[in-house]
């Protein structure tokens, strides 16, 4: 049974317009790439869901795009202060594939750097509003990086096992192309754990609580 652990903040990194939160792992495991954590943001009501982006040992990092209250509660932590945190939550991306290609689009990169460790570093197009905001591409190593009014989907290379992580527009035009992917959804969440069904989205005629069923679905 998952419980909130409270952890102290160990770095606060910009990236780009993105900030890197460091936070001391303890025994929470880091669980599996595109699985996710519920951060406290101090001052905040509700938790903030945030995927781990790095597990180096004793750690685990998210990147943060501070775009609301509490987001930028979260950017504005220091080194020692302790916040709750509760995961790892929800279904993650699966690992048994043959020829891998991370796509992801703005803070959607924020998994691919732990879950290129995972998969050995496997090539990946990565796109971006801006060269800023690209800098984010620099944890994600054999990354080919695309900026606006180019798409993702222009750089794909065919024959791959996608997997991919992004605003909607982005997953449905991936999907489009490739099938067989694996996309990582976005969605507000209060609970993470399925009570609120406030992350339910609809895809293809069928309500899903990303928090549970997600945030990792096939495209198919």
């Amino acid at each position: 049974m998952l419980r909130r652990e409270r952890r102290s903040v160990l770095g606060v990194e910009p990236v780009g317009p993105y900030t890197l939160l460091r936070l001391e792992r303890g025994s929470l495991d880091s669980g599996t790439p595109g699985q996710f954590f519920m951060l406290e943001a101090p001052g905040r009501l509700l938790p903030r869901p945030m995927s781990v982006c790095l597990a180096p040992p004793g750690e685990l990092g998210f990147l943060i795009d501070p775009v609301g209250p509490g987001t930028r509660t979260l950017c504005g932590l220091a080194a020692g202060d302790r916040i709750g945190i509760l995961g790892p939550l929800g279904n993650g991306f699966g690992l048994d594939v043959e020829r891998p290609l991370l796509v992801g689009g703005g803070i959607g990169v924020a998994p691919f750097p732990y879950l290129s460790e995972r998969l050995g570093g496997p090539p990946a197009v990565l796109g971006f509003r801006s060269a800023w905001h690209a800098e984010a591409a620099e944890l994600v190593p054999n990354a080919e990086v695309v900026l606006e009014p180019i798409y993702v989907t222009d750089a794909m290379p065919a024959g791959h096992d996608v997997l991919a992580c992004g605003p909607e527009p982005m997953l449905q035009a991936v999907r489009a192309l490739a099938p067989t992917a694996q996309l990582a959804w976005e969605a507000p969440m209060a609970c993470g754990y399925g009570a609120c069904y406030g992350c339910a989205v609809e895809i293809d005629g069928e309500l899903k609580r990303l928090c549970v069923e997600g945030p990792v679905l096939a495209a198919a």
